[in-house]
């Protein structure tokens, strides 16, 4: 199996310049899906922190780089929204989160706050032992011990024992941000979920400070201000 992608056929959500050469990195499978942009391009055409993919995979080596709280190994792991890129010799830390127009950028955040991350649940059902199984946007799964978690609501997750430390229901009146779409990147206030009494998706009117705007729901995510990179300045 190929280790390389087309740069014209990468997702609009990688951030990589689709003319300049034929060819970037290939992401494994992983968290994220297909959205998933390979670790080695952030610390390459992002940060600037590597020259190859040599470089990154001994930086690897050093278990210099931390997702989400755990050393990777990988340089082609996929990397995605509300992960938190932790270089703790440097005493960096970042947070993957939506740019304009929906592209990931890497926004920079203070220790503590690279200490848990958020996550989107996308699905909820029981497992043996009567606990609760949450799966957030990024494929991985969540065991909480009772049943005030809905779908499209966002969890604070701890990095270190895995432990929800926040929660933001999915409501009028919630803070989001669109991940994907025209108005992707994009923050706001819920004023109304327009519910579609077909199989189609629900619409989301969202005022920000320019006006506003409307989606589909699928397309934004709760948040609170500590999520913007305004209030990690």
């Amino acid at each position: 199996m190929t280790k390389h992608q087309k740069r014209l056929s990468v997702p609009k959500s990688w951030p990589v310049e689709r003319k300049t050469e034929t060819f970037t990195v290939k992401a494994d499978a992983g968290p994220h899906g297909e959205d998933g942009v390979p670790l080695v391009v952030l610390l390459r055409d992002v940060l600037g922190y590597v020259d190859s993919r040599k470089e990154a995979r001994y930086a690897l080596s050093e278990d210099a780089i931390l997702i989400n709280g755990d050393a990777i190994n990988d340089e082609q792991r996929p990397i995605g929204m509300f992960d938190i890129v932790a270089f703790p010799g440097r005493d960096e830390y970042y947070r993957v989160f939506p740019d304009e127009g929906g592209r990931l950028a890497l926004t920079e955040i203070d220790e503590e706050s690279a200490q848990s991350r958020l996550g989107k649940i996308v699905n909820k059902q029981q497992v043996s032992g009567g606990d609760t199984q949450l799966t957030l946007h990024d494929g991985t799964n969540v065991i909480v011990d009772n049943e005030e978690y809905t779908p499209k609501d966002s969890i604070v997750v701890d990095n270190e024992d895995k432990s929800v430390v926040a929660h933001f229901p999915y409501e009028e009146g919630a803070l989001v941000t669109a991940v994907r779409g025209n108005h992707g990147g994009k923050v706001g206030e819920i004023d109304a979920i327009d519910v579609t009494p077909s199989s189609g998706s629900n619409s989301v009117g969202v005022s920000t400070d320019d006006g506003g705007f409307e989606t589909v729901e699928e397309y934004v995510v709760v948040i609170d201000e500590n999520f913007t990179g305004d209030a990690d300045e």
